[in-house]
C-alpha cells in the first residue's frame, strides 16, 4: 500500500526486474507492470461523495478539498466527484468557489483552504466535498471556528472513528467505508496464489494506460448517521462503546 503512488513506481520496477508478482492493496500505483489490484475503485468513491451531497444540496456554493496532488488516486477521486457535479455546474445550480489539493492529505492544509473559502464567500457555502476523513476534519474545524459546523454539508472517506463521531454529532454528513477486513483477507489470499504461480479468480479489471490490470474490486459503502450500526459497527470496524463514550445518549447510533 504505497504512501506516495507516484514514487512507488520504483517498487514496481524492482519487482518486475526480479520477476516477482506485485499486488497493489488499497491504493493503486498507476504503472502497467502492476500484477494485480485489491481495493475499491477510487472513481466510484468520488462519485458517491458528490452524489450524497448533491442530493441534499442541489444548489449553492461548493468547496472541493482534494488529497495530495502527488497521489494519482486523489486525482481519480476528483474525477469521480466532477462527473457528478459538472452537470449541476453547467446548469448554473452549483458554483465551485474553491478547488484545492492538500499536501500529504494533511488536515492542516484542508483547514487553511477551508478558512480561505469561508473568507472569500463570507460563509456562503452549501457543501464541502472533502476527499477523506482527515481533510473533512480540517474543514470542519475551520467551519466550527466560524460557527458554521453542522450548517454546511461535508463528505469524507475511510470511516475513521473521529468521522463517525462527527457524523453522529451532526457536523459531517457522510463518509465512505471500505470493508478493510475483507480487503486484507482477499489481498493475502491473492498473494499466496500468485506466489504459488496459481491464477487468482476474478472477472474485474482496472485500466492503466492501454493495459488492463486484473483486480478484485470491493463495493464502497456510504455511511450516514442512519446506518452506522448496520455498517461499521456490525463489521467490527468501529466499537459501539467507544462511540457512546464520546457522545450524549441522544446522539448514540440507532
Amino acid at each position: 500500500m504505497p504512501h506516495d503512488a507516484e514514487k512507488a513506481v520504483r517498487i514496481v520496477a524492482a519487482a518486475k526486474a526480479a520477476q516477482v508478482p506485485l499486488i497493489c492493496y488499497e491504493r493503486l500505483v498507476r504503472d502497467p507492470n502492476v500484477t494485480f489490484f485489491v481495493g475499491v475503485d477510487a472513481l466510484g468513491v468520488g462519485i458517491l461523495q458528490a452524489e450524497s451531497l448533491a442530493r441534499l444540496a442541489p444548489k449553492g456554493n461548493y468547496v472541493l478539498i482534494g488529497g495530495s496532488s502527488s497521489d494519482s488516486n486523489a486525482m481519480i477521486l476528483h474525477d469521480g466527484q466532477m462527473r457528478i457535479l459538472k452537470p449541476f455546474v453547467e446548469r448554473g445550480e452549483i458554483k465551485i468557489v474553491s478547488d484545492t489539493w492538500s499536501k500529504d492529505w494533511e488536515p492542516s492544509e484542508a483547514y487553511a483552504h477551508m478558512s480561505e473559502a469561508i473568507d472569500s464567500t463570507k460563509g456562503n457555502i452549501a457543501a464541502v466535498v472533502a476527499s477523506n476523513d482527515g481533510t473533512a476534519g480540517g474543514a470542519i474545524q475551520a467551519l466550527d471556528d466560524h460557527k458554521l459546523a453542522g450548517k454546511v454539508l461535508v463528505s469524507g472517506q475511510d470511516a475513521d472513528l473521529a468521522a463517525i463521531i462527527r457524523i453522529l454529532d451532526g457536523t459531517q454528513t457522510m463518509t465512505v467505508y471500505k470493508p478493510l477486513g475483507s480487503q486484507a483477507k482477499l489481498a493475502a489470499e491473492a498473494a499466496v496464489s500468485l506466489a504459488k504461480g496459481e491464477d487468482v479468480k476474478t472477472t474485474a479489471s482496472i485500466s492503466i494506460g492501454n493495459r488492463s490490470i486484473r483486480a478484485i474490486l470491493l463495493k464502497p459503502v456510504v455511511v450516514t448517521k442512519n446506518n452506522v450500526k448496520q455498517t461499521v459497527i456490525k463489521d467490527g470496524f468501529q466499537n459501539l462503546e467507544t462511540i457512546q463514550k464520546s457522545l450524549p445518549k441522544e446522539k448514540w447510533p440507532q
